[in-house]
């Protein structure tokens, strides 16, 4: 049997797309979001408990996991899954997104990037070389390739650079990369030009990624252009793999990405979010230092069936968060991934009834702006 099969168990007439993916710690039904546990942990929450909301897969990080405590460490510990305890599939990101969000402190050429660390200032260098031997010492299911991911509004002559870049790091991580048990997923770039998200995706196509990740989207745009952006990628994309939103987004972000093709999200917000006292639920986000949840004997969504929802009051979460408790923001968190996980699950189940587009205006006709 082989490590890696991709399954599509039905495509609605929008275009979204319900699937199995099979990797070598388990099968994941996609539509799926994965959170996202940079440093090998999802802030605040157990193994036990992500798996209790229907986390499938999480998401880890390159260039933080190489700096602390260092991918040799994790390789000698028994890999990523063993070090954090999940037994699950997990994917890294190439640290190709370090680039963009780490750039006052990154210098960049054809060959490399050089970061001064956030830690402590010394210099690491991160080739596509480098990225595919740190995420084989990590030993994730799925890895990335090394890619450049530039801010929207930048000059088309800068961006056609980094797609070109991009292209070119592609080859060179799928000439180094060694490990069988791992897919190595290309990387399309190209702002929200289409002629040059074209140019990125059939470049890539040629080198035969077992996945294909749609990149540089959700840093600085209007939604509206991230969704046109997508409509336009995904059409040269292989039918026949996973595809994945990279670092998107709120809910229905993710709800049109799907509608769009996509398979995989990943996003910090609903557990940064979550750390800050806003909860997303079925009737539009909430925000928990609000004085009105003061008394509140609501759970904090009727709908959820996660701990947060089922055992504690608005007014028990509020007052955690108003005393400093970490309780607060654990249980807020643990509630935020319940609420995506669950949404995609729901998306999955319309989508094999062919109600996509019905479940997208349902979605948007339950959200009230925030209290």
């Amino acid at each position: 049997m082989p490590a890696f099969a991709f399954h599509l168990d039905a495509t609605d007439p929008v275009g979204a797309r319900a699937g199995r993916w099979t990797t070598p710690h388990g099968v994941v039904d996609t539509p799926a979001f994965m959170p996202v546990g940079t440093v090998a942990s999802v802030k605040g929450l157990l193994p036990e408990q992500l798996k209790a909301v229907g986390v499938q897969m999480l998401l880890g990080n390159t260039y933080h996991l190489a700096l602390r405590p260092t991918a040799q460490v994790v390789a000698d510990m028994g890999g990523l899954h063993r070090f954090m305890g999940w037994d699950g599939p997990i994917l890294t990101d190439s640290g190709g997104f370090q680039i963009f969000s780490l750039a006052k402190l990154t210098k960049l050429d054809d060959q490399r990037a050089v970061f001064r660390s956030h830690i402590d200032g010394s210099q690491f260098e991160l080739s596509p070389e480098d990225a595919m031997h740190i995420q084989e010492q990590l030993g994730a299911d799925c890895i990335m390739c090394l890619d450049e991911c530039p801010p929207h509004g930048v000059s088309s002559e800068v961006l056609l650079a980094a797609v070109d870049r991009t292209t070119r790091w592609a080859a060179r991580c799928r000439e180094s990369h060694r490990r069988t048990d791992q897919a190595l997923f290309g990387i399309v770039q190209g702002g929200t030009d289409a002629a040059l998200r074209e140019r990125s995706a059939k470049a890539l196509l040629p080198l035969d990624f077992p996945g294909y990740a749609v990149g540089g989207l959700s840093v600085g745009e209007e939604p509206s252009l991230m969704y046109s952006t997508l409509d336009v990628t995904t059409l040269h994309l292989p039918r026949d793999r996973p595809r994945y939103l990279m670092g998107v987004g709120r809910p229905i972000d993710l709800i049109e990405g799907v509608l769009r093709g996509i398979d995989l999200f990943d996003c910090v917000m609903p557990t940064r979010n979550g750390r800050n006292a806003m909860a997303f639920t079925s009737r539009g986000p909430v925000k928990l230092r609000n004085l009105k949840h003061q008394r509140d004997p609501a759970p904090l969504d009727p709908e959820c069936d996660c701990i947060a929802c089922t055992r504690f009051s608005r007014a028990y979460l509020r007052h955690l968060f108003m005393a400093g408790e970490m309780l607060g923001p654990i249980l807020t968190s643990l509630h935020n991934i319940a609420h995506y996980e669950r949404l995609m699950c729901d998306l999955r189940r319309a989508i094999l009834k062919n109600r996509a587009a019905d479940f997208r205006e349902a979605y948007i006709a339950s959200q009230k702006p925030a209290d």
